[in-house]
């Protein structure tokens, strides 16, 4: 049997799988950071008792980390 923080668990690494590799604008890269980000911190947060906080802290961390980066661009000559 799975216990609840198991599956919180579970449904996090779904989601950052699902999500991993999308989006080559920044709106796209936050969108997904932020999701990615939100499963993850409500993960941590479960553990101290305060989901719904670390859920808003990773996402928004995620959501500005996304933003910020750019895809990497490979040209072959």
């Amino acid at each position: 049997m799975l216990n609840s923080s198991m599956k919180i668990a579970a449904l996090g690494v779904a989601v950052a799988l699902t999500t991993a590799a999308c989006g080559d604008r920044p709106v796209d890269r936050a969108l997904t950071g932020g999701a990615i980000g939100a499963a993850s911190g409500a993960v941590v947060g479960s553990t101290v008792g305060a989901p719904v906080g670390g859920a808003l802290i990773g996402g928004a961390a995620g959501a500005t980390i996304g933003a910020v980066t750019a895809p990497e661009r490979t040209y072959y000559y």
